[in-house]
């Protein structure tokens, strides 16, 4: 993990932007995500940055409390205004030095302030490769959140404690692809899954 502070404005500003491209007719289709169709992908991304947006604040309570997977999460009907005002929040509570200082949750898990900001932006940066993908649109993720991304990932796969990944088993790609490819393929996500692949 890193103790320095990262802008997540790029990667929320670049999420909220996939979001408001997302067709009403898509939100029922597949993604990379097996269990989540574009709906819920999109509820996922919004309860997220509820709860980091919170734990950034070290305003602990349910947000911050619940395990990601208790229930599948979902949108309701004023998603397209609630989930870009809260990516701002997110971003806006993570440009607080303090936010990287001390002890938070998220997700019901202790966590480090810094070791928070890193797991929120790695969810932004695999997520939105999800939204992305699963809708059919352009993704090049910040550069420094990717980078970032990317070092968590490598370090839960050489982890033995964590089987192999944090989220699946890894995925071998190439030592030359893309970057994005790698970060991916770390995730537990194959990068060359299409809609149709679904």
């Amino acid at each position: 993990m890193t103790d320095s502070t990262l802008d997540l404005a790029p990667q929320t500003s670049l999420i909220a932007r996939l979001a408001d491209g997302v067709r009403d007719d898509q939100l029922t289709d597949g993604t990379p995500c097996p269990q989540y169709a574009v709906r819920n992908l999109l509820g996922h991304l919004l309860g997220l940055s509820v709860a980091f947006r919170d734990a950034a604040r070290k305003d602990l309570g349910p947000t911050t409390d619940t395990p990601p997977d208790a229930a599948v999460p979902d949108i309701g009907p004023g998603w397209r205004e609630e989930l870009p005002k809260v990516l701002a929040e997110l971003a806006e509570a993570w440009r607080d030095p303090a936010a990287w200082t001390g002890e938070t949750r998220a997700g019901s898990v202790p966590l480090t302030g810094a070791e928070a900001g890193v797991v929120a932006v790695n969810e932004l940066v695999i997520h939105g490769w999800d939204l992305a993908r699963a809708t059919g649109q352009p993704y090049a993720p910040d550069p420094a959140a990717l980078q970032l991304s990317y070092g968590m990932l490598l370090a839960a796969a050489d982890d033995p404690s964590r089987g192999g990944g944090i989220f699946g088993p890894v995925v071998p790609v190439a030592d030359d692809a893309p970057l994005l490819d790698r970060a991916v393929g770390l995730s537990g996500r194959d990068p060359r899954w299409r809609p149709s692949a679904a």
